[in-house]
């Protein structure tokens, strides 16, 4: 986070005379769930990995742009530079950060993938909305690895996505038995937001999960071979982590 830490804060370092950030939200609520008997993976994964598929969209958004108001000069992010995108989107008024750190909107809750526009154009912008959490600490009280160390501060580092998606070494032992089986990310601070009971199913075709993968058991999972991975996960957000990273997760939930 301290790389380029001048490039969050100044998007004209990203794209020559920015004038306006765009900033979008895309929901990724599942309709379908997995198998209750099953190590759980985060419900942004279920799908293909969002990164291209927001890629695709906001590619035609900025021609649809060019098309109808003629030369405007742009660049296109989805998690893929130095840009603070929660607190864009904070700013643009389409929810506000809440004490989990996501982004939380009154309507749908917070299952949503940010991404931005950057142009050269000046445009009518929108306004920050206030803050909702008022003086819930669902989250807070939720998270098994206290992560969440006061309101609005994530400390990264014992958050359970960092230990199964980022996190290149074995898992610290002295979290044994604080992962309420989650494999791949975790959604405890999101599924026990009262907002989040708002969330509604997404109606994009490529975050829809693969058959094969809803049904998995805890068995399925623990005899998965590098051959099954690829398949079920091919084009998955899973393949971050890799065969070695998830079989090494599983084990650890497994003693």
């Amino acid at each position: 986070m301290e790389n380029n830490f001048d490039k969050r804060l100044n998007p004209t370092l990203l794209v020559d005379d920015a004038k306006s950030v765009v900033s979008l939200l895309l929901n990724y609520y599942p309709e379908q769930f997995q198998n209750p008997d099953s190590y759980k993976v985060s419900k942004y994964a279920y799908g293909q990995d969002y990164h291209s598929v927001i890629k695709d969209k906001l590619k035609e958004l900025l021609f649809s742009i060019q098309s109808t108001i003629g030369e405007v000069s742009g660049r296109a992010f989805v998690d893929s530079a130095p840009i603070l995108d929660k607190a864009w989107a904070a700013k643009s008024g389409l929810g506000w950060i809440g004490k989990n750190s996501n982004l939380l909107t009154q309507k749908v809750g917070s299952f949503y993938f940010i991404a931005e526009l950057i142009i050269d154009l000046e445009l009518d912008y929108d306004h920050a909305t206030t803050d909702h959490c008022g003086s819930c600490t669902a989250c807070l009280d939720a998270c098994p690895t206290e992560a969440i160390v006061a309101p609005y501060v994530v400390d990264g580092s014992k958050c359970i996505s960092y230990f199964t998606i980022e996190l290149k070494e074995n898992v610290p032992l002295e979290m044994k038995g604080k992962f309420d089986e989650w494999a791949f990310g975790c959604d405890i601070c999101q599924d026990v937001c009262p907002w989040n009971k708002f969330s509604k199913a997404h109606n994009e075709p490529l975050f829809s999960p693969n058959a094969d993968f809803l049904s998995m058991s805890k068995k399925d999972w623990e005899e998965i071979t590098e051959e099954t991975f690829k398949a079920v996960f091919k084009n998955s957000p899973l393949k971050r982590t890799k065969f070695q990273g998830l079989t090494r997760n599983i084990e650890f939930l497994k003693q």
